[in-house]
């Protein structure tokens, strides 16, 4: 269940009202009616005019009244407007069960909290779709004081997973806040007009993925950003010169109005991308030993070394507890040998994959693991890869071996974590999808092939994943 409260918030109810209870952009809304309120919702119901429409001018004069009481302390947009959705495979909810939702929402946030209905704010919730509710509070408690709003879209998170747990839905990943930014508007529309596929946090956050995890130490890892074509800016320590304490990348033509650099700092990025939780990749309990060349025949046994790996870290994590610290570790390795097999591939498809598999791997809570022999192996093998990045000898199907271990690798990653899988699935069969003439793509058929039976499969196994 995902809830999203609207931002900014509104300064007028009525007509809010007026469209919860209409009949919709593309009358798309079926059976308006209120499902929980601060009173009985039969109270609370906006009767029918001659017209076929509500009236809906009583309740909104009922919501506004404790606004009109705080005058000049009231705030400016009181409107206070959250949605509440079930996946579209859940099941369909009772009214006694939205409001039920709806109740604990209002609980949890401290807008209206149980048994204090006739003191705290005053709100309703409507029902006109089978898989959704809307929930609209006017920001004005009825004692005369101002509700709080701390922390509120963490408690509609955390009211969202009481709710998959009390109903046996679909589980979402808790607001642990790991979640990679998104680019904002104005970056899509920027890289719009350059003709750009994706904005440039997308292209740095990727590279940087894929420098980090195919490098042992800091200075492998800045050059490799420099091989990557990117710009890079590292901050050093004030107290020790020598030390560097922070880095910025960015990509060259992306600039500002004054013609300089639009630099992203590591953590703005990603989280786990900031330069302290970087330096921990590289502690000593996870490094991995290595040399600067390899015979030809070590070079092509490469990609028998990197499916070997990626099978048996399927295997261990499969057998793993779901809270076991090595579990954790091997997922967290698995993000990066599936990006560093992407770059090395020059595949767009499992480019998305491996971004698609991301947030199943995080550490929950960006608490970085202890090092596992799981772990380390895979990500040796993601430096070996990322150290020889071109195919060797006739090995045509060494590769497409690789992906097809790094598939069921990343399906355990998923299965363990409990992240669900049918989203995931839904992309990889769109990226699969033959797309003739298209120069961006460097995968081969069977890489598509590949990645179309790891789509079926996925979505085969939903029954056994929450």
């Amino acid at each position: 269940m995902i809830g999203k409260i609207s931002t900014p918030r509104g300064e007028h109810v009525q007509p809010l009202l007026y469209y919860l209870f209409g009949p919709g952009r593309r009358e798309e809304h079926t059976d308006p009616h209120i499902v929980a309120g601060w009173r009985h919702p039969a109270d609370l119901e906006p009767p029918l005019r001659t017209d076929g429409k509500r009236d809906v001018t009583k309740l909104t004069s009922l919501l506004l009244q404790p606004q009109a009481a705080l005058g000049n302390r009231a705030y400016v947009r009181p409107v206070w407007h959250c949605s509440m959705r079930a996946a579209p495979d859940d099941r369909m909810l009772s009214d006694d069960e939205w409001a039920q939702i709806a109740h604990e929402v209002m609980d949890r946030t401290g807008l209206s909290p149980y048994g204090q209905e006739d003191e705290a704010v005053r709100w309703v919730a409507v029902r006109h779709g089978d898989d959704h509710i809307h929930i609209v509070a006017m920001l004005a408690r009825q004692d005369g004081g101002k509700p709080s709003l701390s922390w509120e879209r963490y408690k509609v998170r955390a009211a969202c997973m009481a709710a998959e747990q009390r109903y046996g839905l679909r589980s979402t990943a808790p607001a642990d806040r790991t979640a990679a930014r998104r680019p904002t508007r104005a970056e899509n529309e920027k890289a719009a007009r350059r003709g750009l596929d994706e904005a440039p946090r997308i292209t740095l956050r990727r590279q940087v993925t894929t420098a980090a995890a195919g490098a042992g130490s800091e200075q492998e890892f800045f050059a490799r950003l420099g091989q990557a074509g990117l710009l890079v800016h590292q901050r050093f320590s004030v107290k020790d010169p020598g030390q560097v304490s922070g880095y910025s990348v960015a990509l060259g033509g992306d600039t500002t109005k004054d013609g300089g650099p639009v630099w992203y700092g590591g953590g703005k990025l990603a989280p786990d991308l900031s330069w302290p939780k970087l330096r921990q990749r590289w502690a000593l309990d996870r490094a991995t030993p290595g040399r600067p060349y390899l015979t030809p025949e070590e070079r092509n046994a490469v990609w028998d070394h990197a499916t070997r790996i990626a099978a048996d870290a399927a295997a261990q994590i499969r057998n793993f507890a779901r809270t076991d610290p090595a579990a954790a570790d091997a997922a967290w390795a698995t993000s990066d040998t599936l990006h560093v097999a992407a770059a090395v591939l020059g595949s767009r498809i499992l480019r998305q994959a491996a971004d698609a598999y991301d947030r199943a791997a995080r550490p929950p809570y960006g608490r970085i693991p202890p090092a596992s022999l799981a772990g380390n192996h895979l990500r040796q093998a993601a430096r070996l890869l990322s150290a020889f990045a071109h195919l060797t000898g006739d090995r045509s199907m060494a590769p497409i071996m690789l992906i097809t271990r790094l598939a069921a690798l990343a399906e355990a990653v998923a299965a363990r974590s409990g992240q669900p899988l049918g989203k995931v699935a839904l992309t990889l069969v769109e990226a699969s999808e033959p797309r003739p003439n298209d120069p961006k793509e460097k995968g081969s058929h069977e890489d598509l092939d590949v990645v179309r039976r790891l789509s079926r499969l996925l979505m085969q196994i939903k029954g056994g994943i929450k």
